[in-house]
This record gives structure tokens, sequence and C-alpha cells, in this order.
């Protein structure tokens, strides 16, 4: 089954690889030469951060600088939301246009809900309106580097990305956060190890925290400490070591809901496991022999505790 998956996501991936190559060749090929003098073709367009759309465009040459430029972000007939934006003029004479649209009503943003959003560009004259598609005829490309594009708002998980139309017009598209269990503090300490976490695109009602470790489960409370965030204690005097260093890892329970592991993946870094290192501890459970804690990320970001026996413990053994 795994390899019928497989295959089945390389054939998958063959294929939105030669549509796009298709449809760049046709708009370099015919929509691009016929619409040139009637849009601002984009130079640059991401959402960097998780929630702030960037976008740097050419206006035509017929154009001449406005007294006021806006993005337009439109969904149906009646969802409008404008931006400021900056049209200024080159070196050479060519008009450019800036704009960064924070996303998210949540943050202070435009509130975009879910669904895809048409891009224009509106060029206030004394008279008249001018109003111009953002061509994109070369989506974003991934960089390279310790950093990447956020693929989510680091506050609300939402997901927003720069699509296009058939004909090549930028499009905002935009995804409710998926379910997940995200890191938001990690304390710890000689005497115990306590993670707050906070619970996006679900709702959850009395959750609980499983410690899973080969074939063993311990259950653990949590308790609501903010909106959508709840705290667990480490039952580290539970967890008694069965080999030299014992792996735990973390899920959220709760009824109607899929299981959601302890992680922490709102962010733009590829080595979560050195980026976000935790400092290994000595901690002292209740009633137990001292053993050395760490809590750490594994490359996909899941958050994992490692608990290993004091070396002076293991030379009396």
């Amino acid at each position: 089954m795994t390899s019928v998956r497989h295959r089945l996501g390389l054939l998958r991936g063959r294929l939105v690889e030669q549509a796009a190559a298709r449809r760049a060749w046709l708009m370099q090929r015919f929509f691009l030469p016929a619409r040139r003098r009637r849009v601002a073709r984009l130079r640059y367009a991401a959402v960097l951060d998780g929630q702030t759309m960037n976008l740097h465009a050419e206006l035509p040459t017929s154009e001449a600088l406005p007294q006021e430029a806006e993005i337009r972000l439109r969904r149906g007939l009646r969802r409008r939301h404008h931006v400021p934006a900056r049209v200024y003029e080159d070196r050479d004479g060519t008009l450019l246009m800036d704009a960064a649209v924070l996303l998210g009503d949540e943050v202070g943003g435009v509130p975009v809900d879910t669904g895809r959003w048409k891009l224009h560009l509106l060029l206030h004259h004394r008279r008249r309106t001018r109003r111009l598609p953002l061509l994109l005829v070369e989506p974003p490309v991934p960089y390279g580097g310790p950093t990447k594009p956020m693929t989510a708002s680091p506050i609300t998980g939402d997901r927003h990305r720069i699509g296009r139309t058939v004909t090549g017009n930028a499009r905002l598209v935009t995804s409710e956060a998926r379910p997940a269990a995200e890191i938001a503090r990690v304390d710890l300490s000689h005497s115990g190890l306590v993670v707050d976490v906070r619970v996006l695109g679900a709702e959850v009602h009395e959750p609980w925290a499983e410690f899973k470790e080969k074939n063993r489960r311990i259950e653990c409370p949590l308790e609501q400490v903010g909106p959508a965030t709840w705290r667990v204690v480490v039952p580290l005097e539970r967890m008694e070591l069965r080999r030299a260093t014992d792996h735990w890892d973390v899920v959220l329970r709760a009824s109607g809901v899929r299981p959601l592991r302890f992680g922490r993946r709102l962010h733009d870094v590829r080595n979560p496991l050195r980026v976000f290192a935790i400092k290994e501890t000595v901690v002292a459970p209740s009633g137990r022999t001292p053993l050395i804690v760490h809590p750490r990320y594994t490359a996909a970001g899941n958050f994992r505790i490692t608990c290993s026996r004091m070396p002076e413990a293991g030379r009396r053994h």
C-alpha cells in the first residue's frame, strides 16, 4: 500500500509540473504579449512571514504617475478590501509599485477568510481610477539557506499563498489552520518539566496529554492557562527508565479530535532540532533517583523528551 501511494504521489507531482510548464509557455507565448499594456507585471510576489503578502510590480509604459494607489482584494461580489500601495519612478523612468499587505483580522490586518481572493492595482488620478490586474508570469521560487518561507501565520496558523489564474492573474489563496498542538513554552528546571501548548485549527474540550515510549502510555491532565492554550506538568516520576536512554513523544487527545502531536512547526527555520535546542538538565523527580532530562525537537518539528540515567547511577548498577 505504501509503495502504491508513493508511486501515485510521484505521478501526481509530475502531472502538476507538466501542467505548470504548459501554463507558463502559454502565458509567455500568447497572454503576456497581448496583455502587456493592460496589466502590472509582478517582479516579486510572496508571503514571507506567513501573514504578510509582499508585492513588487512594473507598470505599463503608458501609465502616468498616480496621485494615490492601492491594492484591492476581492472575493465574490461584496467582499472587498483596500490596502495602500506605493507607486514611484525608477531611475530609468519605469513606474514601479511596492505593497505589503498584512493578512488576518487577529493580527490587525486585512480580514481575509478561506477562499481565493482576486488582486488588482488601483491607480487614482484626479478624474479617473485605473484598474490593473497583477500578472504573475512565474510563481515564487523557494530560496535556500537556514530559513525558508513560512507556510502559515505564526499567530493564527492560517495558511496564505500566492496563486494565479489560467491567464496569469495573481490571486491570494487562504486556508484555515490545520489542526495542531503548537509548543508555546517549555520550562525545564531541576525540579521538573512544564510545557504549554496552543491548539490551532480545532476546538477541544477537556483534553489530556498522552506520553508514549515504545509500548508504554502515561496519561496526564491538561490545565487551561489561556485562550486555546493548555499546560501539562510532565510526569517524570512515572517515567521509569527501562534502558540507558528512553525517548517519550507527547500527544494531545480529546474527544472528537484526532490525536495531535506536540510540536513546533510555525517557524521559518529548516533545522528546528539545532535552532530550537534546549540544554539537558539533571532533574530530581519526587521520590525518584535523579535523571538527565533533555526536551528537544525532531527534524520534523515533533516535541520529544529524552530521559537518561545519571553516569554515577549507571556505575553503581
